[in-house]
């Protein structure tokens, strides 16, 4: 994996672990000669995954749209800023730069960008590893509810193992890397329920 795409929230959150695992995964992106794309901001959880790859010597390459530009402050000593028009363009873009993609702690943006980026799998419009860093349990609600989906027969458990998850970065990693897409197409037929 080259570039890893890296969602995540425009704020800290309460528990200081939050920015510390953003930066340390910054960190270990530059020390594997992993390229961060994200959403372009320098302030809270983005920006500390981004700090954490500059400031180690790694390449970070930023996606906003131009009218966040103010709210979410561009980060200004990124290898590249790309500017798009609207928040679909971003996600496309980001896609398109990618070979996986990682969820840090976040609130709604970064679920629809995710849960997007699931969609398109389950669809079969890519075959890239999506992935969540599940710091400190932040997410075992969300995965909860995915068994669940596949529980009462409105998800495929081989669509539900699609995401990986881990409280680890080189675990994460690791099933990056050794991830293969599910064969089994999205549509649930009553007779598999």
């Amino acid at each position: 994996m080259k570039r890893i795409t890296v969602f995540c929230g425009s704020s800290s959150g309460t528990e200081a672990i939050y920015t510390e695992q953003a930066i340390l995964l910054g960190q270990t992106f530059a020390k594997e000669n992993i390229q961060l794309v994200y959403g372009g901001a320098n302030v809270g959880l983005m920006g500390a995954v981004a700090d954490g790859v500059l400031n180690n010597g790694g390449k970070a390459i930023g996606v906003l749209p131009n009218f966040l530009r103010s709210k979410e402050i561009a980060h200004l000593g990124l290898t590249e800023l790309i500017l798009v028009e609207s928040m679909h363009e971003r996600k496309t873009k980001m896609n398109d730069l990618c070979d996986g993609v990682i969820a840090l702690p976040g609130g709604f943006g970064t679920l629809e960008e995710l849960f997007e980026m699931l969609t398109w799998a389950q669809l079969g419009l890519h075959k890239k590893p999506i992935a969540i860093l599940n710091i400190n349990g932040f997410y075992d609600s969300l995965i909860k509810l995915t068994e669940n989906m596949t529980k009462k027969g409105l998800l495929k458990e081989a669509n539900q193992k699609m995401l990986l998850v881990s409280d680890t970065i080189p675990d994460l990693l690791h099933q990056m890397r050794n991830y293969t897409p599910p064969s089994v197409g999205k549509w649930i037929d009553k007779d598999e329920v």
